[in-house]
């Protein structure tokens, strides 16, 4: 059995992986989904200071207080972030990481700082001070969703349920350098890429096999891939789908690369 740490990206709780969890348990597994602070049944918790820092604390207590260990410790986009922190604070809890649709930040970088231009950060900090009574960077928009990730797969009634339960984002969180003291490098990882989102397995691998250096720097013979036909919020387009690649990432299936010449 298995037992599966689950951690939703921006503006999602831990009931965004209600179908997943179901799924994973149904099969045999341990199933905990993660509600950081601010997000779901924890949005009145949020305050200008919840930062990254304080999602790395939110899962590093779920480890501690429900005594996990070995733990398949899953962060879909934003997400990805505080799990990092947190395998890098306590990797004997880990046993795998898995990048669900997720960039793989490095030490002192932040989502807004390092993913975003100037231009989305002004139009951001403005969402902020206008709409988010300035802590909170509001749930996009219907038509501006996709620009943070493809809803490729969503039903309407998908879509429902997420402009329904989502909550806007902690916006220090985005802002906040992520540290990484380099303690949880050596875990074995999976990424998921979700295909509608735009990028596959043979793209990666072309840029990895070509020497690309942010690739050599995270990539080792424990990493597996695995892609999913569907757009950026697989928990709520493909639930069965998901849980089955977390499964497989868990017991060590998956593409490896081999470096080229």
């Amino acid at each position: 059995m298995a037992v599966f740490v689950l951690v939703a990206g921006g503006w999602l709780g831990g009931w965004a992986w209600r179908d997943v969890a179901a799924e994973l348990e149904r099969a045999g597994h341990r199933a905990v989904p993660v509600t950081l602070t601010g997000l779901g049944d924890r949005a009145h918790l949020a305050t200008a200071e919840t930062g990254v820092g304080t999602h790395v604390q939110d899962i590093l207590n779920v480890l501690e207080y429900e005594e996990l260990s070995g733990v398949v410790l899953v962060g879909h986009s934003y997400g990805i972030f505080p799990v990092l922190g947190a395998a890098d604070r306590s990797p004997d809890r880990v046993g795998r990481v898995v990048f669900l649709d997720a960039a793989a930040p490095r030490d002192g970088q932040s989502v807004v700082n390092t993913f975003m231009d100037p231009e989305r950060r002004a139009a951001f900090e403005e969402r902020v001070a206008t709409e988010g009574e300035g802590l909170r960077l509001p749930l996009p928009e219907p038509d501006e969703l996709p620009l943070w990730g493809s809803v490729d797969g969503m039903d309407d009634a998908a879509l429902a349920r997420m402009r329904r339960l989502a909550v806007g984002h902690p916006y220090g969180s985005f802002t906040e350098p992520l540290h990484l003291t380099g303690a949880g490098d050596g875990l074995p990882a999976s990424a998921v890429f979700c295909t509608a989102n735009g990028n596959t397995v043979a793209v990666i691998e072309a840029l990895y096999r070509a020497g690309d250096p942010r690739l050599r720097a995270v990539v080792d013979e424990d990493t597996t891939f695995f892609e999913l036909p569907t757009g950026h919020y697989p928990m709520l387009s493909v639930p069965t789908a998901t849980a089955q690649v977390l499964i497989d990432a868990a017991e060590g299936r998956g593409k490896r690369f081999e470096a080229g010449p």
